[in-house]
């Protein structure tokens, strides 16, 4: 049995203060407009956010492959909340997926001088090193896409 835990830290500093950076995770519109790797879409007909502990933070993620349609829901329920200092929500992964545990994601927002914000995140456990790698690159990807959206902010 593999108890070997994979987990995903990452740091990240927007020029954005950290009000700006935390509604970017809850609002949806939003999320619509950045979340997701680059190629793939987060419909904002298909995202549902009840930021509170216990309310839900959910999207579903498209792209083409091969001419196909595909998705990869996230269905997870806000477990900590205090904004705009920390949101932090566990969902349980698709087994299609390749992953079979309870994912929890937490996002720290950090103030720093001149009106930035670190961010921090922390994601897992994931069932391998590749998954980590592939959603470190998932989150690179999206994290671009909203230094774009906060420039326009």
């Amino acid at each position: 049995m593999n108890t070997e835990q994979h987990i995903l830290t990452m740091t990240r500093e927007f020029d954005a203060p950290r009000e700006l950076v935390f509604q970017a995770f809850v609002d949806p519109d939003q999320l619509a407009a950045w979340f997701g790797p680059v190629g793939v879409d987060s419909p904002r007909d298909r995202i549902v956010v009840d930021p509170r502990v216990g309310g839900v933070w959910q999207l579903v993620m498209t792209w083409e492959e091969d001419g196909d349609a595909k998705e990869s829901p996230i269905d997870a329920v806000i477990t900590a909340y205090d904004p705009p200092a920390l949101l932090v929500a566990t969902q349980k992964a698709e087994p299609d997926a390749g992953i079979t545990l309870l994912l929890e994601m937490r996002l720290e927002f950090e103030v720093l001088d001149g009106g930035r914000t670190r961010l921090h995140l922390t994601q897992g456990p994931f069932d391998s090193d590749e998954w980590v790698d592939m959603t470190r690159e998932g989150w690179g990807t999206s994290f671009t896409k909203l230094d774009t959206l906060l420039l326009r902010e």
